[in-house]
């Protein structure tokens, strides 16, 4: 398991690669340009620039979360072509500069979904939370209006420039099926898989976050057997899936660690965090104690251990701890903390493995 820790980039974060490179067994960060707005060419010089960044502080920059589909591509339009082609410069320009995975998701109009960001726990802390009877009573517009008062930082996912003709995007939706989803995704994958196994590069999709529609809005990442259908639009070692264990958690019809153990050689990037689950359908984010949420975190890491994952890992979101003001779910200290628990799962299956076999 290679450790990485997400970072937004200078100017863009509250947290620092100095503090990064201080947490124990943290190798590289997980970037994007995320001032390049989905379906435009990256530009080498950009690329290079964080490249340069990192390395001053002994990091590399192997997985990139995201380079954006944009929606023409998700809709099928002939327009698509032209972001296709975009999609493949970026892919052949990432590989000159090192990077090894390529995190994309299918998700239409929005990205991950929550109604609260900084929800109150009993111990004082906050998290992200996701409130279902409210997302299936609000108009999207409150929701948008909600992420878009959160412009200290840019909020991948919900770029007002994109978001700002809202009824457009709903209305291009209105009558895309699960169906022409799957077909628009596997049309997409047969023009760029190629590209990047010629480059040495893995493509791992998302899965959908809820791992359900969200305002009508067809969502189709969302439990095994869609990952196995995805998978199989494309058989190649570079057509991958990010195992998510948050966002396919929330659903607790989802057995995370089956999951690993079924499609671990085609997770070259594996997102791990909490969530506890309600019976209402709500769900919040928690430590990624096993003990505070919903997932067997120990049983999810074991998996991965088990199959002899060589992959890069996250912390995926934290809590906000300590009065610490930082974007939703992307504080340093909770997310240093959930790399410490995984460590110490992954620390002592080691020693198990190591005293078995002495």
């Amino acid at each position: 398991m290679r450790m990485v820790f997400r970072w937004y980039g200078e100017g863009n974060d509250t947290v620092s690669l100095a503090q990064i490179k201080q947490i124990p067994g943290v190798e590289g960060i997980v970037w994007a340009l995320h001032d390049v707005p989905a379906g435009e060419e990256w530009a080498l010089e950009d690329i290079l620039r964080v490249k340069r960044v990192a390395e001053e502080h002994g990091l590399h920059i192997e997985v990139v979360e995201s380079v954006n589909v944009h929606e023409d591509i998700k809709l099928g339009y002939p327009s698509r072509e032209k972001y296709i082609e975009n999609y493949k410069k970026t892919i052949k320009k990432l590989a000159q500069v090192g990077v090894k995975v390529i995190c994309y998701n299918f998700m239409p109009v929005f990205d991950w979904t929550r109604t609260d960001l900084y929800k109150e726990m009993e111990d004082g802390s906050t998290a992200l939370f996701y409130e279902k009877a409210k997302v299936d009573q609000m108009n999207p517009n409150e929701l948008v209006k909600r992420m878009a008062d959160q412009r200290d930082l840019t909020m991948p996912g919900w770029e007002p420039e994109r978001l700002k003709d809202l009824e457009k995007l709903f209305a291009a939706y209105r009558h895309v099926t699960e169906e022409d989803l799957w077909n628009n995704l596997k049309y997409f994958l047969e023009q760029v898989v190629p590209v990047a196994e010629a480059h040495g590069i893995k493509l791992a999709i998302h899965p959908d976050d809820p791992p359900w529609p969200v305002f009508g809005l067809p969502r189709i990442i969302t439990s095994r057997e869609s990952i196995k259908r995805v998978l199989s639009l494309v058989d190649s070692p570079s057509n991958g899936v990010i195992l998510c264990s948050g966002s396919l958690g929330a659903n607790p019809a989802n057995d995370v660690a089956a999951m690993v153990r079924e499609f671990a050689d085609r997770i070259p990037f594996a997102h791990i965090r909490n969530v506890k689950v309600y019976e209402n359908g709500d769900f919040i984010e928690t430590s990624h104690r096993t003990c505070d949420g919903s997932l067997d975190i120990c049983e999810i890491v074991k998996a991965y251990h088990e199959s002899g994952f060589k992959g890069y890992a996250r912390p995926d979101h934290g809590r906000h701890i300590w009065g610490e003001k930082c974007r939703p779910g992307y504080g340093l200290y909770d997310r240093a903390l959930g790399i410490m628990y995984l460590w110490g799962i992954w620390d002592a299956l080691e020693k198990e493995g190591q005293e078995r076999r002495a």
